[in-house]
């Protein structure tokens, strides 16, 4: 997964970051309000935004 790590793009959705960790989305957003994993809001969906989070910051997970 590391090695490939260029091919992933800068900002990923959180069903693609569940499925790299294996988690469950809600799990992410749980880590999103504890500061554990920040996501950044996108968009205008329902007046608050889509998460998406950075590449460096998913790689980062996986090598800890």
């Amino acid at each position: 997964m590391v090695k490939d790590d260029k091919r992933l793009p800068e900002l990923l959705t959180i069903r693609q970051v569940a499925k790299i960790l294996n988690v469950h989305p809600t799990t992410l957003r749980r880590w999103d309000k504890k500061g554990k994993l920040k996501a950044i809001r996108v968009g205008t969906r329902s007046g608050i935004g889509e998460r998406r989070y950075h590449r460096e910051d998913i790689i980062k997970v996986i090598t800890k």
